[in-house]
């Protein structure tokens, strides 16, 4: 059975780019993937190349069993984006892999100036934590095995053999 497209886009999805735009790339990713951390610029010069066609989605695809801190890392990600501060710490994530336990997280949640009593008591609460296993469900029916896994309008793109494979597939739907 071949796998599902996944969801387009959803109320609480964390968006660069215009919402009505006619490409839509969805990102699963993980903050302690160094492919994803490879991949951002990459994704940054595409949304900043079609700003007015492109919608860049991260969904968090934590890969736990082989990254023991990105679980952590998308929650913080998650409770950062409930106070309208996820595309910041995403980038904070992505440039400290190496530095993901908890301590650091939440210091990086101080630099962004957090309200810190509503941080603690998200991640203290998994607050976010259904909302990132609903991400993975939907990454895994649509078949998603690693990260990054990348889609345009509801195509899977392989970037295993390098990242201009999506600058590629955006180009000919811009057309």
């Amino acid at each position: 059975m071949p796998p599902d497209t996944p969801t387009l886009v959803s109320p609480a999805d964390h968006i660069l780019g215009p919402h009505d735009a006619p490409i839509t790339l969805i990102e699963f990713g993980d903050f302690e993937c160094p492919n994803c951390r490879q991949a951002a610029p990459a994704v940054k010069l595409l949304v900043a190349k079609f700003s007015a066609q492109l919608r860049f989605i991260w969904r968090q695809f934590p890969l736990e069993e082989v990254h023991p801190h990105s679980l952590g890392a998308a929650l913080a990600a998650e409770a950062a984006g409930a106070q309208k501060k996820f595309w910041p710490m995403h980038d904070l994530l992505l440039g400290h892999q190496d530095h993901l336990r908890a301590k650091q997280l939440r210091a990086y949640a101080e630099q962004l100036e957090l309200d810190m009593a509503r941080y603690d008591g998200d991640i203290d609460d998994d607050v976010y934590l259904q909302r990132i296993r609903e991400h993975q469900e939907d990454g895994h029916r649509a078949g998603v095995r690693g990260t990054p896994g990348f889609f345009l309008n509801g195509r899977y793109v392989d970037v295993s053999f390098g990242i201009e494979h999506l600058e590629d597939a955006v180009e000919k739907i811009a057309r």
